[in-house]
């Protein structure tokens, strides 16, 4: 009785034409990351061990309304959507 071996093929990946080296690395100010466990944030360090202040971010909202035009047809269907950032 003999056994058949799989032997690799030489094709190459049809993904690999399309891989292109990283963008040019940045540096960050922080080492690390961590969760504050009162809070639930993240609280950054830098190498030192001391708190680095990364800046805020926003809180946004938004409402949708629908309209119906025509109560006999959902062609005639729209809405409208508004947001607010912070």
């Amino acid at each position: 009785m003999t056994t058949s071996v799989a032997v690799p093929s030489s094709t190459r990946p049809w993904g690999a034409g399309r891989l292109a080296p990283y963008p040019t690395v940045v540096r960050r100010p922080h080492a690390t990351v961590a969760i504050d466990p009162m809070t639930q944030l993240g609280v950054f360090r830098d190498h030192a061990g001391h708190v680095v202040e990364m800046g805020r971010h926003g809180t946004s909202s938004g409402t949708e309304t629908s309209t119906t035009t025509n109560s006999d047809s959902r062609n005639d269907q729209g809405h409208d959507q508004d947001s607010n950032q912070d």
